[in-house]
């Protein structure tokens, strides 16, 4: 297994790059705080080809690979993009494995603008499907209810947006009925997939918006003075500001592995997905807190951009669980789900 980017991944990670530094500024990033979506940039990303290309080929896409995203990810998480690309990538790539007309047709509206298409990550309860990402500005979500998988259109009074620490548009769905797109094993087992390749994109982009933390502290740390000497020389600022380097470079290479892995078909796969997401949760949250800590009072300040970030790895990340969770769910996939001992 060779993570290294080829040629091809470079220039894709460099392109993406140079947009999102014009496109998703901090200015940017600003001005749509509440809400956490800019359609502007949606609608540039789009024209890009960030959600075409995570679709095969014979279904009028790119063919990238589930690497190939995480390393756009983590540009996203980089720039703190407002747009709910992995969201749209994952729930793309789902309708893309089933084999309904309706789940094609679907498809196609999702590539060519028409309709925005989610996914909620955990089934609905009581008919709401709470914490939806993209929920506030989809169109459309893809839902598990039992062994279905449905696909439920959404009128504007069906949803209640909820304010949350990352600035992401989440929202509580009222799904009542919705087309169903695949029944029985194997519809849990593509939406299962799915789940874990959101886990897994997730993972890549809080890597990304820490690492950029990370580098702003390290940047500050160098230049601040402080007890006669640059902050950045003492050992209780500069072994902390190394050990998160570590973590996050740790936490990148789990994340590329579990990419690799589910991209071909390694019954780690699922693991290593939950694996990648609890430690780059952890990792992410521990970066940017010392962030924030070693700014000093600056880190506090709103006008500073560093709790941007520590906001954003903690929000983004929560929506479908903490690092506990995906623990639990990397066991689950080794040794099976717990079952309750009867006395």
């Amino acid at each position: 297994m060779d993570l290294a980017p080829s040629d091809e991944q470079a220039e894709l990670v460099g392109s993406f790059n140079n947009l999102l530094t014009r496109a998703s500024s901090r200015q940017h990033v600003r001005a749509t705080e509440p809400s956490g979506f800019d359609g502007e940039l949606w609608g540039t990303l789009l024209e890009t080809g960030a959600l075409t290309m995570a679709v095969p080929e014979k279904q009028g896409g790119w063919g990238a690979s589930l690497l190939d995203l995480c390393l756009v990810a983590e540009q996203l998480g980089r720039s703190l993009a407002p747009a709910p690309v992995i969201e749209a990538q994952v729930a793309a790539r789902l309708l893309a494995v089933v084999a309904s007309d309706e789940a094609q047709r679907a498809l196609q509206r999702a590539l060519d603008g028409t309709r925005m298409v989610t996914m909620a990550l955990h089934p609905p309860r009581h008919g709401v499907a709470a914490l939806t990402p993209a929920g506030a500005v989809c169109d459309d979500v893809i839902v598990l209810d039992g062994e279905r998988v449905l696909l439920a259109a959404l009128p504007a009074d069906g949803r209640r947006r909820v304010a949350n620490l990352g600035s992401a548009p989440l929202a509580d769905l009222a799904v009542h009925g919705g087309c169903e797109l695949e029944a029985g094993g194997a519809a849990v087992e593509h939406f299962e997939r799915a789940v874990d390749e959101w886990l897994t994109l997730t993972a890549s982009a809080v890597v990304g918006a820490a690492g950029a933390a990370h580098e702003q502290v390290c940047a500050y740390a160098a230049e601040r003075a402080a007890f006669g000497g640059i902050i950045g020389s003492y050992q209780g600022v500069a072994h902390p500001l190394a050990d998160d380097a570590t973590r996050l470079d740790g936490a990148r290479l789990l994340v590329q592995k579990a990419a690799w892995s589910l991209d071909g078909g390694d019954p780690r796969g699922a693991e290593l997905a939950a694996m990648a997401f609890a430690f780059a949760s952890e990792a992410a949250e521990r970066a940017t807190y010392d962030a924030v800590h070693f700014h000093g009072g600056y880190g506090f300040m709103l006008e500073h951009d560093v709790q941007l970030h520590y906001r954003r790895v903690r929000g983004w990340a929560r929506v479908w669980g903490d690092a506990e969770a995906g623990y639990r769910r990397a066991a689950a996939a080794r040794y099976g789900p717990v079952r309750r001992r009867v006395p």
